[in-house]
Parts: structure tokens; C-alpha cells; sequence
């Protein structure tokens, strides 16, 4: 898997033309989630060594999401969703919390139903009805969607919604859909009865 994400963002980087890889560097330099790109691990470098930089910086679960949102800030949309659709087929087989293969498969087609994803389609219901936040927040800082001082924060906050608002608000975004798939998966072991309502199961 590590092979293969970084291989994924270093294809993605090689079909940028000259100017949105330039682009896409200098978002990577100004990037203020998570740990400062320093200016001499990009300046000079080539896809394969921005796609290392990715990787090493904010970790696999988070690289792809940080590199969505770049290119959507500099609107290469179409690199951005099928970076995010290669990606997805590295991380759903097998999900970690889900071993049973071939429901990870068919819960990443209907994470993303309608070209929505799953957890912004229903994110009210979400916001309203997830209870078992402490052990959802332990489980995405496991899976590193979230590092500590993140955990520490949200967990901090007394209610229930206001932790999942928070969690949307900031840390949910960066993450992208590789991070969402990872809260969906979550969120199907913590809370399935409310999950399986949702997708509309009996």
C-alpha cells in the first residue's frame, strides 16, 4: 500500500503540465495543515521527489487528501477526482477495520453515491447521532486521519455534535474522500445500527 499511494500522487504530479506542478508547489509550501513543508524539499525537485515529500510529511492516510485540496485550489478538479478514485481502490482493499474484503469494495462505491460522499450527504444526520465519538476519535487518530493535538482539541469539547461539527469543519475536509472512507469504516464497527439506517438497509 505505501507503494502504491505514493505511486498514485507521483502519476498524478507527471500529468501536470509544467505550470499547475509549479502551482501545485507553492500551495504545497503555504499548506498550514499539519507540519511546514520546508522550501528546500520542494524547490528544484520532480514529481517522483514532491510525491516522497507528500507522503513523509503528512503520512499515507492524509497525503492524498492534503494533494486533493491543493489541486482543487489551483483547479486542476478533474486531476483532483481521480487522484482521489485511484487512490480509494488502494484503500478499500482491505480496510482495516473491516476485513471482510468484499464489503469494504461495495462500501466504497456507495460512499460515494450520486458524486457525493456518504458522510457529506448525510453529515446532519451525522452531526446529530453519532454518540460514540471518544472511540471514533481514537480509532481516526490510529489510522492517523488525525494527529494528537487534533484529538486532544475536539475531545476536549463537551457535546457530542459539536465534536463531530468540529471534526467536519477542519480535519474532515484535509482528509478528503481517503479519510471519509476511513470514517465510514469507523463509523460501520461503532455505530452500525445507525449506519446500516442510512444506507438504507433493514
Amino acid at each position: 500500500m505505501p507503494r502504491s499511494i505514493r505511486m498514485a500522487l507521483a502519476d498524478m504530479l507527471e500529468d501536470l503540465s509544467k505550470e499547475n506542478f509549479d502551482k501545485f508547489c507553492r500551495q504545497l509550501l503555504d499548506c498550514t495543515e499539519g507540519p511546514r513543508v520546508r522550501r528546500n524539499k520542494v524547490e528544484g525537485k520532480n514529481y517522483l521527489d514532491i510525491a516522497d515529500v507528500l507522503v513523509t510529511t503528512y503520512t499515507e492516510s492524509r497525503a492524498v487528501g492534503v494533494a486533493e485540496t491543493l489541486l482543487r485550489e489551483i483547479g486542476c478538479n478533474e486531476d483532483a477526482e481521480r487522484l482521489v478514485e485511484e487512490a480509494g481502490r488502494q484503500s478499500t482493499k482491505p480496510a482495516p477495520s473491516d476485513p471482510a474484503s468484499p464489503s469494504a469494495g461495495a462500501s466504497g462505491a456507495h460512499a460515494m453515491a450520486e458524486g457525493k460522499h456518504f458522510v457529506d450527504k448525510h453529515r446532519s444526520q451525522l452531526i446529530d447521532r453519532v454518540c460514540e465519538t471518544a472511540s471514533v476519535l481514537d480509532a481516526l487518530l490510529e489510522n492517523e486521519v488525525i494527529q494528537q493535538g487534533t484529538y486532544d482539541e475536539i475531545l476536549a469539547i463537551p457535546t457530542h455534535r459539536d465534536r463531530m461539527r468540529k471534526l467536519y469543519s477542519g480535519p474532515l475536509n484535509s482528509a478528503g474522500n481517503v479519510g471519509k472512507n476511513i470514517l465510514l469504516n469507523i463509523l460501520k464497527e461503532k455505530e452500525k445500527y445507525l449506519i446500516d439506517e442510512l444506507m438504507g438497509k433493514k
